[in-house]
């Protein structure tokens, strides 16, 4: 399995922009399918975005839809979220994901996490 770890996460006022990065180990990352998913506290985690293994297709959460934007470098073994126009909705642990069974829109399909990144937005 690849092993996955975020980081740029941070604390930041509402409106501002953050952009969290995944960097995965192996040599089989391209294979993968990625995405992020989310926790707030006393909140099941949940799906934010998904990107195919190639990065041609793209999904969103209707929530972030038009703020958020994932993609990926292959060559660089990474992926990344660039969050613009941040809320304090948003604030919440993200999480890396990696899965080789179809695109990550759902928990039960990812193969791999990584260990969170703590986003906090303030009003």
């Amino acid at each position: 399995q690849v092993q996955l770890v975020e980081s740029g996460g941070g604390l930041v006022q509402a409106g501002a922009s953050l952009r969290l990065s995944c960097a995965a180990s192996g040599r089989t990352f391209s294979s993968y399918a990625m995405g992020w998913f989310r926790q707030a506290p006393g909140k099941e985690r949940e799906f934010v975005a998904a990107i195919s293994s190639a990065g041609v297709s793209r999904y969103y959460a209707d929530s972030v839809k038009g703020r958020f934007t994932v993609s990926r470098d292959n060559a660089k073994n990474t992926m990344f979220l660039q969050m613009n126009s941040l809320k304090p909705e948003d604030t919440a642990v993200y999480y890396c994901a990696a899965g080789s069974r179809g695109v990550l829109l759902t928990r039960g399909i990812v193969d791999s996490w990584g260990q969170g990144a703590q986003v906090t937005v303030s009003s």
